[in-house]
């Protein structure tokens, strides 16, 4: 019985590995087209299977940017606008937040890599957290049967 359990929670943490991998769905919007976007969570209908976006990447992360557009720029007034949508530029800010500012206007950008996830404000844990977790509670059980 040990030993169909390893396997089982082996297979389990390749399965979310080569998950990875592969193209995420995300919600894709932008406030300044579509008001439906704004509020958290954006309805089903915003929903998007990034490997549909043919733009010559493999996206393995969705996003979420608040601007904070404080002046009137061409034409348009001072306003808030949530984008969401697939990213695939993982060199830094993986399952985090980053802020940027300049005249006229901030944002604040954030990354996450599950389905769905840029549906709020919260960044969702990372894939390494989770996975460690599961593993220690897999292992735990393991020990103690």
């Amino acid at each position: 019985m040990a030993v169909y359990n390893l396997v089982i929670g082996i297979f389990t943490v390749l399965l979310v590995y080569v998950h990875t991998g592969l193209a995420i769905s995300c919600y894709d919007c932008n406030s300044h087209n579509d008001s439906r976007c704004k509020p958290d969570p954006p309805p089903d209908d915003l929903k998007k299977d990034c490997a549909d976006l043919a733009r010559g990447v493999t996206y393995t992360m969705c996003r979420k940017i608040v601007q904070h557009i404080d002046f009137e720029v061409n034409g348009n007034p001072p306003e808030v606008r949530v984008i969401r949508g697939c990213g695939w530029d993982e060199s830094q800010y993986v399952d985090k937040c980053y802020q940027r500012s300049g005249f006229g206007g901030r944002q604040e950008v954030c990354s996450c890599r599950k389905e769905y996830c840029n549906n709020s404000v919260a960044v969702s844990a990372s894939l390494t957290l989770t996975t460690c977790t599961g593993l220690l509670l897999f292992l735990s059980r393991l020990l103690l049967f």
